[in-house]
């Protein structure tokens, strides 16, 4: 597998096992499992198209950490997704002996939003266990929102979807301009 494809194949592993739902084509039989070929791009698709999902970004970090920017517009959006078939199929097929029949965010009042959840994955040489089908050394989510303030000179990392209370756009063109 070229390290490119790996690369993104285990993005999408991590979302699928630890983040927070399109109805694809493709029946859950025909559809491949996390850390197969085409399995990312299912799955940020079906992300993507969840209702209330704002936007997604991929990267990696200096370090080798795969990390997966995951906007949601609130709560319920994000719950949606949790419970969607897509997601819930993704988690039992990476975590078989889990229990995923809780409620998410007990404690994240209603109406909570916009959210990002930032999803990162330690890539590992080999699966930790013969029941965990991804190579991974640590998975993890961390859920925050935008504080009030921050500047957006030419543009801005988030999707313009989510709303940053007192976020100050400024032109690229004007802000190489001296002050007058």
């Amino acid at each position: 597998m070229e390290t490119g494809k790996q690369h993104y194949h285990l993005i999408a592993a991590a979302l699928a096992a630890a983040s927070l739902v399109a109805a694809l084509p493709e029946s859950a039989a025909e559809q491949p499992a996390p850390g197969q070929p085409g399995f990312g791009e299912l799955l940020i698709k079906a992300a993507k198209a969840s209702p209330g999902c704002l936007g997604i970004e991929t990267g990696r970090t200096t370090s080798g950490t795969l990390v997966i920017f995951a906007w949601f517009e609130d709560k319920k959006a994000i719950v949606t997704w949790y419970k969607s078939d897509f997601h819930q199929r993704a988690m039992k097929s990476v975590f078989p002996k889990q229990n995923f029949n809780r409620e998410p965010l007990p404690d994240m009042p209603e109406g909570s939003g916009p959210i990002l959840a930032l999803v990162t994955l330690r890539p590992g040489e080999k699966p930790p266990s013969s029941a965990l089908p991804v190579p991974m050394q640590t998975i993890g989510i961390e859920l925050y929102t935008p504080l009030p303030g921050g500047v957006a000179v030419g543009g801005r990392f988030s999707p313009e979807t989510v709303r940053i209370p007192g976020l100050r756009r400024i032109e690229l063109k004007s802000a190489a301009e001296p002050d007058r």
